[in-house]
């Protein structure tokens, strides 16, 4: 496996975390001067999920149940709703039958609180929720998407608190342990024709008042600009930044935050970077970008499906190296180090917009039309349409894995899979990639990259090391339990159609800690369901499980076209919440799974398994 050299020099930024709210069970302690009673030997237990109810939106594939959190002092789960722009509030005292409550017309109370918005129109949906003890924050974005956004802050018994101003696209809210800052990794992302792109930024808000009380003047936003050309920082190794953009700055990406547990640092994944961002909260500064480095795909371990016209599974090594581009990351502590979790997920850039014709698109700027589409950047290709363009292939380990390009390139083969035009190019004339992307005659492409890892990876936080990557895992066991059902998308039934694009995609992580071991969650976007894995020992994570709720069996897009699509099960998993059994409202531990494209949010039990 290749190691990324990364981090090496911010040790001493990298400090513990404990994983609150997950408390083990190792026994009482007696009183004083008596022994305790003894604790449960942790090695001796296991756990397992076992799918306990689900509540249904009616809505398909319009993100009607994304990000998921709760309250245990009111039993309920809330829900981001993009689709209605509220957020849902579940009642899960009965966790097999989970209820809508109420909802929060989160744009409404923001409209109604802040004087420079005239109308709740001028805002969109919310993205991201987050509670700390009785607080409730709430990320939404700006109807135009290039704009600033807002978070919100409630009680949780839904009372509306305050709002105040973040960066442009608010992807993720987060509260820090102690409760006194709430985190926000604004996006900014381009507009569709890439005529506007703002910066992506950290916005650290002081609620050790109290939410309440929260003022423009308790907000900070933290830029990137000191990376910029010239600037006062350097980025690190590997770090993906587009051609097109403008600067660094508005290129960086920042998609999810995990914090320490002191609360005094946070790591925030920009995904389309491949890159992790160090920010000092204490300091209210950003201390580094580093970039994550890559995965080889051609060493045994990970293996990959790379085609959707192979006639089946077709696991095995190619000559790819894989940006792991993580969407969720989250971390933990063992023996005195903390680790970081991600589940690497990629994600390229593509942005276009409406046209009529191929004449309105180039009219409008853009490079390319399809069926209505008008492309305006788009840094991935297919392996097989790279010499099409013009440009040349030079693969230093070719004959290892092909007799020549013609073989590698078929259909069956690599010729299907998309790949970053970007990164292991050389040579390409001015014009092509810094404008649409795409390459031209005179690229020469040394090295394949492709969009995330297919896997999870657990990174030392203090030195950067990887210690742990799932490899072909994710593949390797949803081929064995689905079959012909490998890596089907998360909007119809089919195998391999996932297989060119970026397979299983994790999307989602969720750490545990339960009765004395530390389990993590991963959800797979595209074919569904959820994995665990022990990672108690960093180095040796070990697979338990995979569950899956969907139904393979029916057509969706009938059940879809009837109006009634809840025999589809569960669909495109987003967010995972796990509730310690001191807070569930049974004394069974469950996990929370918000399903993105079936509009459902399922309940899980974590069944504690005591091995004889």
């Amino acid at each position: 496996m290749r190691i990324p050299k990364i981090w090496l020099i911010l040790t001493c930024l990298f400090l513990p975390l404990v994983l609150a709210g997950c408390e083990g069970d190792d026994g009482s302690d007696g009183d004083a001067g008596e022994p305790g009673s003894p604790g449960r030997d942790a090695t001796a237990s296991t756990i397992a999920l076992s799918f306990l109810g689900r509540y249904e939106t009616g809505e398909f594939d319009e993100s009607a149940a994304e990000i998921v959190d709760y309250d245990p002092a009111t039993r309920q789960v809330f829900v981001v709703n993009a689709n209605s722009g509220r957020v849902d509030i579940l009642d899960i005292s009965a966790p097999g039958m989970p209820a809508l409550s109420s909802s929060l017309d989160v744009a409404a109370d923001i409209t109604g609180a802040v004087s420079t918005i005239t109308n709740a129109d001028e805002l969109g949906a919310a993205n991201s929720v987050a509670v700390s003890g009785t607080t409730l924050a709430v990320a939404v974005e700006a109807a135009v998407k290039q704009d600033n956004g807002y978070v919100a802050f409630y009680q949780t018994d839904g009372t509306f608190l305050a709002a105040v101003e973040a960066g442009a696209l608010p992807d993720m809210v987060t509260i820090t342990p102690d409760g006194n800052t709430a985190l926000v990794a604004n996006e900014g992302e381009p507009n569709g024709d890439y005529s506007v792109d703002p910066e992506g930024s950290i916005t650290l808000i002081d609620i050790s008042g109290g939410a309440g009380s929260v003022t423009a003047a308790n907000v900070s936003q933290l830029r990137f600009t000191a990376f910029n050309a010239g600037g006062s920082a350097s980025l690190g190794s590997n770090v993906r930044i587009s051609p097109k953009s403008a600067s660094v700055a508005q290129d960086l990406e920042p998609e999810y935050i995990a914090v320490s547990a002191d609360s005094s640092t946070a790591w925030v994944a920009l995904q389309e970077n491949n890159a992790i961002a160090v920010i000092d909260v204490n300091a209210r500064e950003i201390r580094a970008v580093l970039g994550l480095g890559f995965k080889d795909h051609g060493l045994i371990g990970n293996e990959l499906d790379a085609s959707n016209r192979d006639d089946g599974i077709n696991v095995r090594e190619w000559p790819l190296l894989g940006a792991y581009m993580p969407d969720t990351i989250d971390s933990y502590e063992f023996n005195g180090i903390t680790y970081l979790v991600t589940a690497n997920e990629g994600d390229g850039r593509e942005y276009l917009t409406d046209a009529d014709s191929a004449e309105d698109c180039a009219a409008r700027g853009g490079f390319d039309f399809d069926d209505g589409d008008c492309f305006h950047y788009l840094d991935e290709i297919r392996v097989g349409d790279i010499l099409d363009s013009g440009a040349s292939m030079e693969l230093a380990n070719l004959e290892r894995f092909a007799p020549d390009l013609d073989t590698l390139t078929d259909n069956a083969n690599l010729g299907r899979i998309k790949v970053i035009t970007t990164l292991g190019v050389r040579d390409c004339p001015s014009g092509s990639l810094e404008v649409s992307g795409q390459p031209t005659a005179g690229c020469v492409y040394e090295q394949l990259y492709s969009y995330g890892a297919r896997s999870f990876s657990i990174w030392n936080g203090s030195t950067g090391e990887l210690v742990f990557d799932s490899g072909s895992d994710f593949e390797t066991i949803t081929a064995q339990r689905l079959g012909a059902d490998f890596n089907a998308s998360n909007d119809e039934n089919g195998g391999d159609d996932r297989s060119d694009d970026k397979g299983p995609e994790p999307e989602a992580i969720e750490i545990a800690r339960i009765d004395g071991k530390v389990y993590a969650f991963i959800g797979l976007e595209r074919v569904g369901g959820i994995l665990v894995y022990d990672i108690s020992n960093p180095e040796r994570a070990e697979f338990l499980q995979y569950i899956n709720t969907r139904n393979f069996d029916v057509d969706i897009e009938e059940l879809v076209d009837a109006g009634d699509f809840s025999a589809a099960g569960d669909l495109g998993p987003e967010s995972i919440k796990f509730i310690a059994a001191t807070d569930s409202p049974t004394g069974e531990a469950l996990l929370i799974v918000g399903n993105e494209v079936s509009g459902t949010t399922a309940v899980f039990g974590v069944n504690l398994v005591i091995n004889d």
